[in-house]
């Protein structure tokens, strides 16, 4: 996954107001900059230790490249944002005649220390620098590339698997993964629910009524940003809904400058939703389909990732019951600020409450642009 170093936690009360008293204009970054934030965000070691040890993401890739080994035998491979390498090592050793393994930020000289020390060096050339601006000797026959962001497209690294694919690719040739799909799903969240609550039991304690703080509180958690969060499958209150899907053989650049889909689902029982929760999986094709295709999902019902899920608040919680209806439609696009962050809005009702509105956002560099 391509995301910051930093992990996006939820802020606290006292993290809130420390927030606001640093918050600075925004402006639109040049996309010189954009990009050189990003790449500078994997020259440290932690994030690509975080992305090797998910095992859910490593050995999944792993597998998919075995599975299509006769594919890949003699082959020209492709790795788009190589990072450290692995997937190139991992298409070498399924037989891949000639890897490139481009990468724009520093972790390439540790690519090829890792390439070197598997004795690769013969198979797998790690090229400094970004897709759209590397030029290639021969065009490829496979093009594998773990460009996932949080909510799937936060980083717009998807957008150089597609120019690498029509400048690259030959017709015919093997995607890994092939297709990707969001979903959503309203989520209670018991720890925001007792942070709420929290403001009522103060004065049996000590004698203060301060149950007055609840709404600054909700105003300060239920906020509009993008929260990675994992969510337990058992607060996941109906079941999840599809409402987007990409085929990378397909897809172009300007369809995904908005992702969008409706939504329905119908709650299981009486509980409090608080939020949406989005996530993704991505298939990976197996040749001539057996076994069936191999899909890296970050469900809340699968086990844990890096991703997390990206978690929606709402402006308050709004109770349901069996069966209420749950519908919508969700919009994914480019932040103005920065092109590589993601913005979600999602239209939604409740069962019989009026129609809501609400537009969320990553966390952007608008602090460091202002350096």
């Amino acid at each position: 996954m391509r995301t910051e170093v930093a992990e996006l936690n939820r802020a606290g009360v006292s993290g809130f107001v420390e927030k606001m008293s640093h918050v600075v204009k925004k402006r639109k970054l040049d996309k010189s900059r954009q990009d050189r934030l990003y790449f500078d965000s994997y020259t440290d070691v932690t994030i690509h230790e975080e992305m090797i040890a998910d095992y859910q993401r490593t050995n999944t890739y792993r597998t998919a490249i075995q599975r299509n080994s006769e594919l890949i035998r003699g082959k020209v491979v492709l790795d788009v944002g190589a990072g450290t390498g692995v997937l190139s090592i991992f298409c070498a050793q399924a037989g891949a005649k000639k890897v490139f393994a481009v990468e724009a930020c520093s972790i390439a000289e540790q690519a090829a220390r890792i390439v070197r020390q598997n004795n690769l060096q013969d198979r797998v050339e790690v090229i400094r620098g970004t897709v759209e601006t590397v030029e290639l000797p021969e065009p490829v026959d496979v093009i594998v590339s773990e460009w996932m962001g949080y909510a799937l497209l936060h980083e717009s690294m998807l957008n150089s698997v597609l120019y690498a694919r029509d400048k690259w690719l030959k017709p015919g040739g093997l995607i890994l993964p092939s297709r990707a799909e969001l979903y959503i799903a309203p989520v209670s969240d018991p720890v925001v629910e007792d942070r709420l609550n929290f403001w009522y039991t103060v004065e049996e304690q000590y004698g203060v009524d301060m149950s007055c703080m609840s709404e600054f509180a909700q105003r300060c958690i239920m906020n509009s940003e993008i929260t990675m969060n994992t969510v337990s499958g058992q607060d996941v209150l109906s079941h999840p809904a599809r409402f987007a899907e990409l085929d990378l053989h397909s897809v172009t650049a300007e369809e995904l400058r908005s992702v969008r889909g409706q939504f329905r689902c119908e709650s299981f029982g009486s509980a409090s939703v608080g939020a949406f929760c989005v996530y993704f999986t991505v298939t990976f094709p197996c040749q001539d389909n057996k076994p069936p295709a191999l899909v890296l999902s970050t469900s809340p019902f699968m086990p844990e990732t890096h991703w997390k899920q990206a978690v929606l608040y709402l402006d308050a919680p709004v109770e349901v019951v069996q069966d209420t209806v749950v519908a919508g439609e969700v919009r994914m696009y480019p932040s103005e600020e920065s092109s590589r962050h993601i913005c979600i809005h999602v239209d939604y009702t409740l069962g019989a409450e009026k129609r809501q509105s609400k537009t969320f956002s990553i966390s952007d560099w608008s602090s460091e642009a202002q350096s």
